[in-house]
Formats: structure tokens, sequence, C-alpha cells
């Protein structure tokens, strides 16, 4: 067990300002000594509000650094992995955004290195969709409480890209973000945590608005992932899966997983953590509509992604949320619907 874990941080996005640094910061024991952004002045701003000790203009010189124990990875998924291999490759722990990678091929790489190097912890920042009830749905399942899993919905739908006028992001450059689209990992990866893996996609793909204005040159450029995805999923035991995700749409927006099964069915409304289901007993007794389902204290789960890097770093705990495993399957998993939405045929998921 260390007793000092000094965190270096390269890439201070949004996310890494509002959790991580403070995250780590809230440890004892845990000392955030360094940090690199994608400008010097921007590396020294950060440094200066979060008291951290050295920016740094290199990420290179970060990882090079011996007195730093572990390396927080904030970037885009563009250097997801570089950063990775090289971190591990210098005897460092990780914990890196997500999307785990750009593809599939990448995020093999970043896993291969991390069992090689098995005294390391690596770990992918989860998504935060379902963690409040995510051991409840669990135990729900486990239960029978909906029978045998048949049919699953799965809906992200909202307006992040409707207008016209919205400037091109980050996640629609392809040379960014990679294969990643909308919120299809994080749902995807939600959804896994309940079931068996998915063993082939169908999907279709479309950018409603095809052309953005580029804030780094000031023209507007094609985009490089849709803004509307549909996928039908098939998982290894039988259960059907149907995706439709939009980042075009105005009215109705919502973010859910349903799971429906031969005794009942249970909706998650994610963005509320709001349980509710219904079963067929329920029907025969009278009741009609889905009933709210409290999430017992004891099964509520929450946002400790800091922690329990560092206590899988000081006691060896295994990474539940979320291994570098889980991170490649969902990877296969986006690459897959890349390549279906391209052809236009069913694609098996699985290693490249």
């Amino acid at each position: 067990m260390k007793s000092i874990v000094r965190i270096g941080v390269i890439g201070a996005g949004a996310n890494t300002r509002s959790k991580h640094i403070p995250g780590f910061q809230a440890i004892s024991g845990v000392e955030v000594v360094a940090v690199c952004n994608r400008r010097p002045e921007s590396s020294a701003a950060v440094a200066k509000e979060f008291n951290i000790p050295r920016a740094m203009d290199r990420w290179e010189d970060l990882i090079a650094d011996p007195s730093i124990d572990a390396v927080m990875v904030g970037t885009w998924p563009y250097l997801h992995c570089p950063i990775v291999l090289a971190a591990l490759s210098a005897g460092k722990h990780v914990l890196t955004e997500a999307r785990l990678a750009m593809n599939a091929n990448e995020a093999h790489q970043m896993l291969t290195a991390l069992e090689r190097n098995p005294t390391l912890v690596g770990q992918v920042v989860p998504s935060p969709f379902g963690l409040r009830g995510d051991r409840f749905v669990r135990k729900l399942l486990g239960d029978g409480y909906i029978g045998q899993v048949r049919e699953v919905t799965v809906l992200a739908m909202n307006n992040a890209f409707g207008g016209h006028e919205v400037p091109l992001h980050w996640r629609q450059d392809a040379t960014l973000s990679g294969l990643n689209m909308l919120q299809l990992g994080i749902v995807h990866e939600t959804l896994s945590r309940w079931l068996s893996p998915t063993s082939t996609v169908l999907a279709q793909a479309h950018a409603f608005v095809g052309d953005r204005l580029d804030p780094s040159s000031g023209i507007r450029r094609t985009v490089g992932t849709p803004d509307s995805v549909g996928v039908l999923a098939k998982h290894a035991n039988g259960v059907q899966a149907v995706y439709q995700l939009s980042g075009v749409t105005p009215v109705g927006n919502c973010l859910s997983i349903s799971l429906r099964g031969s005794a009942g069915m249970l909706h998650y409304d994610l963005l509320t953590d709001r349980l509710s289901g219904l079963t067929v007993t329920d029907m025969k007794a009278g009741r009609t509509q889905p009933e709210d389902l409290p999430i017992p204290a004891e099964f509520a789960g929450g946002w400790r992604v800091e922690a329990d890097f560092i206590d899988s770093i000081r006691e060896g705990s295994p990474v539940q949320y979320t291994s570098f495993s889980a991170g490649v399957a969902y990877m296969e998993f986006t690459e897959a619907v890349a390549k279906s939405a391209r052809s236009g045929v069913a694609v098996a998921v699985g290693p490249v």
C-alpha cells in the first residue's frame, strides 16, 4: 500500500475540472502534482485554479516524471491510446476518460498493454448513467422480477446539435473522436452491466445537419459523425435490443432503458434515476400502469470514480466501473455499428 499517491493530469476539460481534480484532492494522501492541458496558458490557469504545483507544456514530460505515480487522461479520444500506452510503459497507473479509444483496434492495444503490466491499475471513467440504480436493477433481474429478458429499448434523444447555427463540436470531428457517435457508447455501456454481450448489430445513421461552422478555422466543414443513429442489436442469449439516438430533436427528449421479459417490464429513466416496473402478477391484480420502484438505500450507488481508482491502487481491489475489458467491449460494439451503418448489412460484434 502506497501512503501517498501522486497524480498527473493530462487534459483538463470540463469533466476533469468539475469531477476528477476535486475528487482526487478530496482523498486523504492523494496529491495532484502536475497538469498539462492543450496550451501552456490553459495549463497555467488550471494549475492556479486548483493549486496544482506544476503546469507542464508537454504530456510526454509529465509521463516521464518519476515522481508521478498515476496519470489521469482527460483529453479527447484521439490522444487516449498514445498517452495510455506511454503511461503504462512508464510504470504508471492510468484513469482515462471515456470513450476509451478512437476505435476497437486502439482499445485492444490499450488492454494488451495493461495485461502486460499486471501490477498497474487501468480504469476507464464510467458512464455516469445508471450508477445509482445499477445494483438494484441487477437484484431485480436476478430475482426474476421480469422473468426471461426478451426485448430492450434504448432511447437517447436530445437537441445538442439541432440547429444549423450550432458550431462544429469536437465530438462531430472524426479526427478527434474516432468512431464514437452521440451517446451510443455510454448507453450501451450502461445496458451491458445487465445483459449478456451483443453478438450482431444492424444499423443506420444520418447527419441531418451535414456541415457546421468550425470555430477553429472559421469555415464550414462536413461533420464527421452522424446526428441520428438507429441500431437493431441481438445479444448472445437471444435478447433483442433497439437503440434510437438523436442530437437533433427539440421536443420529447429522453434518456432511458426499458427491459421487457416473460414476466414483466422495467423502465429506467437515466436522467432522473427513476425506476418503474409492471409485472404479469400486477396486471392480474388489476394494475395497468408501471409503479415507481424506489431504489433502497442499501443498493444505491453513485459517483466515486476517483475513490475507486485510488482503492484499486492501494488495496488491489478490482476495477468495476469501468475496466479496460469493458471499454474494449463497447468499442467493439461502436465499431460494428459504424461498419453496419456504412455497409447496410448486419455486422458481428467482436475482435477486429
